[in-house]
């Protein structure tokens, strides 16, 4: 019996510690989102304490930089989507719903997620890295020696970068899927190209598409708010840089499909 109560209030203790664990956290998060805030809104007026050319050089690699990767796989998503479809859609003759599909599921949905789930593993995975390895050889600290906030000249501009590339990705993914499906329909389904645009532009929703641009505004500050936290909070040597690298990557990904869920929810609903 005594052993049974010790390993019960052991439990109880770690559930207790895990608990308070997590609460500390996301106040330490809200903490650095309202700071990244704030101090995202100034840097509009006054440019002053910022690195000259951070922002361009984040907006390069974030953007420019993870648009082959997100051209072949959304390609591929949208690809495989409409050929899994066709083979049930042309079970009941209606090949030419394939269109619906791909411009509702691309637009408000797959587009704006895979797009956030590939930066999140590329980019994400770099700020919480970058930041981590800034802590380690405490240039984080020399920053505040000089008078320097580390928010406003480190995570800001990568903040700004992610939030104008984001958007830009998503509809380029969204582009590049139903591009993927598009070859399905023409080839598998034997339809017309004009009869499939046409179809295409029909279902084309405005809703649709300011739904997954919203999206993909959210998961931008997720992404760097996630990766910015994790790097911030890191612990250790060289093991540590990856165990934040590994948090940023798992935390960001949660978070994004929950939010997901929850604006899929709002913009159904609304």
């Amino acid at each position: 019996m005594r052993r049974i109560a010790a390993k019960t209030d052991r439990f109880l203790l770690n559930a207790g510690d895990w608990f308070l664990g997590l609460f500390e956290g996301l106040g330490r998060v809200i903490f650095l989102l309202s700071e990244l805030t704030i101090w995202s809104v100034i840097m509009l007026f006054r440019r002053r304490g910022a690195r000259k050319g951070e922002f361009i050089r984040n907006v390069l690699n974030y953007g420019l930089g993870a648009i082959p990767i997100i051209g072949i796989i959304t390609f591929l998503v949208g690809f495989v989507t409409a050929l899994q479809s066709a083979a049930q859609l042309r079970l009941v003759g209606a090949n030419i719903f394939v269109a619906d599909l791909l411009a509702i599921g691309m637009t408000a949905e797959m587009g704006p997620l895979m797009a956030a789930i590939i930066v999140t593993g590329r980019s994400g995975s770099a700020i919480a890295s970058e930041i981590a390895t800034m802590k380690y050889t405490e240039e984080l600290d020399a920053l505040k020696t000089m008078g320097l906030n580390p928010v406003k000249f480190v995570m800001v501009p990568k903040l700004w970068a992610m939030v104008l590339s984001m958007p830009i990705l998503t509809l380029f993914s969204c582009a590049m899927g139903i591009l993927g499906g598009t070859l399905i329909a023409i080839t598998y389904l034997d339809l017309s190209f004009d009869a499939f645009w046409m179809e295409l532009v029909k279902a084309l929703n405005v809703r649709d598409v300011i739904s997954g641009l919203t999206k993909s505004i959210t998961y931008a500050i997720l992404i760097t708010v996630v990766g910015c936290f994790q790097g911030i909070s890191f612990t250790g040597g060289a093991e540590g840089v990856g165990r934040a690298t590994t948090r940023s990557v798992v935390t960001a990904i949660f978070a994004i499909v929950v939010a997901d869920a929850v604006l899929g929810l709002l913009f159904y609903f609304l």
